[in-house]
């Protein structure tokens, strides 16, 4: 039986969790240099130890509401082919074990939006954890 490990994290009520293997470091709440003219879902950038790093709002690209100005966050940063991505979340969570016989297809009354940026779910105690495509959700575009 296959297993695989997953970073878990919340954003809004989600849990969502991606791949350990793409997880270069988390981060709590590092400053960010706001970015004139970028796409929405830019927080900003973020300079980790002299490499600028683009931080994505996960938020914002799940089509949920925004974060309050007084709530903390975490990046997660993300290794992809290119360079290595932030992704803003609301607090990071555990790394899961997982089967891949545990992974099952979204539920119909999952929204489009985050519907095209997961790959399956399962259950995880008493929680649902939505796994995320990394390279879907941070590749930004026309929506």
């Amino acid at each position: 039986m296959s297993t695989r490990r997953i970073c878990a994290f919340h954003v809004g009520e989600l849990l969502l969790g991606i791949d350990v293997e793409l997880v270069q470091e988390v981060l709590g709440d590092a400053p960010m240099t706001r970015v004139p003219l970028a796409d929405p879902a830019v927080s900003g950038v973020l300079n980790l130890r002299g490499q600028i790093v683009a931080a994505i709002d996960a938020r914002q690209r799940l089509g949920l509401p925004p974060r309050r100005p007084d709530d903390g966050w975490t990046n997660i940063v993300i290794r992809t082919d290119h360079e290595s991505v932030s992704l803003v979340v609301d607090a990071e969570g555990e790394v899961v074990d997982l089967a891949d016989s545990d992974v099952e297809q979204l539920p119909e009354n999952v929204s489009e939006r985050i519907r095209s940026l997961v790959t399956g779910a399962c259950r995880v105690d008493d929680d649902l954890l939505l796994l995320l495509d990394a390279e879907r959700t941070l590749t930004l575009g026309p929506d």
